[in-house]
């Protein structure tokens, strides 16, 4: 059910689910100091309940009525990097609700960059929670067209058309001066490092949970199988009978009726990537052979996502 900016906003304040554009993925939003509201993305997803939720502002001057500590890195982050695709994890004032937090004691804040989503921020004056606008581990949607799919008809949707960077943002936690990778992104941890001017703390023991950890995620429907090289994917195309194919790169001709190749420019490749898959999905093959992505730190989110894709226990 396409929505107006007006009716979403009117949505949003009386406690109701809205799935929003942003320049990721849709996400399907709520009031984030709403639990009620809260408890309903929960539920519109059948999202476990200690998977965190990631609370969208409409400016960086926000984040003091969020978060417990700012500090001086994760302001430097924020200034170079906001609006965008990149979401701090931060300690969390403690009257922040412990829904959004998944009991956590940080909170994960994001200003994206949609136009359309910041023009709903700033009008509502919310901070909205917004996981992506699917069911829990499925394909992530980039469309208003994959929202419904997903989660039927009835969910209101503003449409602000196809997201411009594809998958969903980076995740960095920060703690005084010290910072984690907790999720890759098309902001990569070369750019990260530049701005941080330090590396990654690698003791990650106590990082803090963050969504799209699950080993299984990002997944179609239709299974999906991995391969290293083109060279090997086409020898199992040869032995499939009903399979389609994923490539990256220079396209190709196979055993198979259908095949996709994306970009190999990873900023491309990454926008074309989920409905790419979304599109592969609708064909009811029985299994998706997927070609590796180049490798390099400007690849680390395709191969993050792929891999937990074709996961299989």
């Amino acid at each position: 059910m396409r929505v107006t900016l007006a009716e979403a906003i009117h949505l949003l304040k009386q406690g109701q689910v809205v799935a929003i554009p942003t320049e990721t993925v849709y996400g399907l939003a709520a009031d984030a100091r709403n639990e009620d509201a809260l408890r309903k993305i929960y539920a519109t997803k059948q999202r476990p309940t200690n998977n965190p939720l990631i609370v969208h502002l409409a400016d960086i001057a926000h984040v003091p009525a969020w978060a417990n500590e700012f500090s001086p890195l994760a302001q430097k982050l924020a200034q170079a990097f906001w609006p965008g695709p990149l979401t701090l994890v931060l300690p969390s004032k403690p009257e922040v609700s412990h829904i959004v937090r998944a009991s956590e004691p940080t909170v994960a804040l994001r200003v994206p960059a949609h136009p359309l989503a910041r023009q709903l921020l700033m009008e509502s004056g919310m901070g909205l929670a917004a996981p992506s606008a699917n069911k829990y581990t499925q394909l992530s949607p980039t469309t208003a067209e994959h929202v419904e799919s997903s989660l039927g008809a009835s969910i209101p949707v503003l449409d602000g058309g196809a997201c411009q960077v594809g998958i969903e943002s980076t995740i960095v936690s920060v703690a005084g001066d010290t910072w984690h990778l907790l999720r890759p992104g098309m902001i990569d941890e070369m750019a990260i490092t530049k701005i941080a001017g330090k590396t990654a703390e690698q003791n990650t023991q106590h990082s803090p949970k963050a969504p799209g950890q699950h080993l299984l995620h990002y997944s179609p429907h239709t299974p999906c199988r991995l391969f290293d090289t083109r060279n090997a994917l086409k020898a199992e195309a040869e032995k499939q009978a009903n399979a389609v194919a994923l490539l990256f790169g220079e396209a190709a001709s196979f055993p198979l009726k259908h095949s996709i190749t994306l970009s190999n420019q990873p900023h491309i490749a990454a926008e074309q990537l989920y409905a790419a898959l979304h599109q592969l999905d609708a064909l009811g093959a029985k299994l998706i052979l997927i070609e590796s992505p180049p490798e390099g730190t400007d690849w680390a989110a395709l191969h993050d996502r792929l891999n937990r894709a074709a996961y299989r226990a």
